[in-house]
């Protein structure tokens, strides 16, 4: 990102209703994730959202994409778990560490499944697409 787009970012406003609603859309993110609802997944992100793995640099684009990435992680992990271990939310969006745990049951990025438990630490940012009013995209530190 640009320097000046990180200056605007820091000079973000921030009003006490929209920190509800950034915290009320990242709660329903949550929440249709551990009902594997993908449908509501989606709902909580903008149109061109976009999802990454930055150590790989794997990216799915769009709400298709989203769905697509959703689609593979549940089908290769259908037991996924993430324990919310820290957030913060500001104007800028959401960021959360997690513990993940789970069974790699199913091809995962071009990784056969090996039928072991995961546990592994995870940092998560999304992004707050103002004008969406949804995230603007996931991304994903393991």
């Amino acid at each position: 990102m640009h320097h000046d787009a990180v200056v605007e970012l820091l000079r973000r406003d921030f009003a006490a209703d929209e920190y509800e609603e950034i915290r009320a859309l990242w709660k329903r993110h949550s929440i249709a994730e551990d009902e594997r609802d993908i449908a509501g997944l989606v709902s909580t992100l903008a149109e061109d959202c976009v999802y990454e793995l930055v150590q790989t640099g794997h990216r799915w684009e769009g709400h298709e994409g989203a769905a697509r990435f959703y689609t593979e992680l549940l089908t290769a992990f259908p037991d996924i778990h993430f324990d919310l271990t820290n957030i913060v939310i500001g104007p800028q969006g959401v960021c959360e560490e997690a513990r993940v745990t789970g069974t790699h049951t199913g091809a995962w990025l071009g990784r056969e499944a090996t039928g072991e438990a995961v546990e592994f630490g995870v940092v998560i940012f999304f992004p707050w697409n103002p004008e969406a009013r949804r995230f603007a995209s996931e991304r994903v530190y393991v």
